[in-house]
This record gives structure tokens, sequence and C-alpha cells, in this order.
């Protein structure tokens, strides 16, 4: 009987990609608050085949911002409002860490915390994904870097920070080659590159 084949991802982003950003930290599944086209957007990645993976920097938990529990609580409604839209969610990946600010055992250098590719590593690992073919989406340069690390092409969506990430990348000769409106022209991005399931 033969293996079967082990899928392509899309590492997506959490705050300013699937959903708004708050100005402290997103504690409670009632402050959720998706936005325009990410439901769509992840559905037609979905489709394609591609897992769908949650990759997020969550150092609020080491700032002491906001419990584990609570966290969990909100990525529990996040999926559910995900696989309710057909953009069911492989996992979800966070890194509570912070180098410089919190208390133990949070508050240390890691290996996940973005830029490092540890989050997407490890969520290539625990769900057996292909690297080959895989794509990551996310508002912030710190989310392409992560992808960027392991050979994966990114599209910076112009959500949340993106758009000041973008001027500012720019001013300094650094423009991502791929940039989109939000994450449903993100997919459509992906998609036309033809590298789907």
């Amino acid at each position: 009987m033969s293996m079967p084949a082990r899928r392509a991802a899309v590492f997506l982003d959490r705050d300013g990609t699937l959903n708004r950003e708050l100005a402290g930290a997103l504690s409670a599944p009632t402050e959720l608050e998706l936005l325009p086209g990410a439901l769509e957007g992840a559905a037609a990645l979905c489709a394609a085949g591609f897992a769908l993976v949650v990759a997020t920097n969550q150092s609020a938990i080491a700032r002491g911002w906001v419990a584990p529990h609570q966290v969990s609580e909100v990525h529990r409604a996040l999926a559910q409002r995900m696989a309710d839209a057909g953009a069911e969610l492989a996992g979800i990946f966070i890194c509570p860490h912070h180098p410089a600010e919190g208390a133990a055992p949070y508050r240390r250098a890691c290996t996940c915390r973005k830029p490092a590719p540890g989050l997407i590593l490890r969520a290539v690992r625990e769900l057996d994904l292909e690297l080959s073919g895989s794509w990551v989406v996310g508002d912030a340069e710190r989310d392409l870097a992560a992808g960027s690390a392991l050979g994966l092409p990114g599209v910076l969506v112009l959500t949340g920070k993106g758009q000041g990430e973008l001027e500012r990348l720019q001013r300094e000769g650094r423009a991502p080659a791929h940039v989109a409106e939000d994450l449903r022209a993100a997919a459509q991005l992906v998609l036309a590159a033809g590298q789907g399931r």
C-alpha cells in the first residue's frame, strides 16, 4: 500500500492577517473579528488542497497581558469559524515567548519566535507537511522572513500593519516579491502560481 502524499501548506499569521489586531491583546472569543476576505481566501486555499496552518507570535503571554488558556479559547473559536466557512485548520502553533519582557518560563530567547522559523519547522514535523510548494502569508516582514529562512515564498498582505511594512521596506529598497490587498487576494496569487495539491 502506498503512503499518501504529504501536503504543502500555507502558513498564516494570525493578528492583522486573519483577524483584526487589537491595541492590547486578544483575550476572549467575543473580541475575535475576522478581516474581510480572510475566510474566503482561506477556504479557497483549503479547497485547492493546501494544509492551513496558523503560526503566530503571542508574546502577550510572556508580558502577562493574557493567559495561555485565554489564547486557547480564542483559537478554538477561530478554528470553528474557519471550519464553518470551509477553511479547516490543520493546526495552530504559537510562540508565547519574549526575549526581554515578562517572567520565566516565557521570558527567554527561543527558536520559535518569528522571524525564526521554529513554528513552521514544528508544524512540518508534527503534521507531516511538505515544505516544497508551501507558502507563508502575513502582514509583517517577520512573517515572510520565517518562511524565507526555509526557502518558502511569502505574500505580504496590506491588512493589519502590512501597508506600513510595505512602505518601510520600499524605502529600504527591500520590497517583497509578492504583495496582496488581503488574504483573499493572497490566495488568488498563490493559486495562480499553480503549486497546490
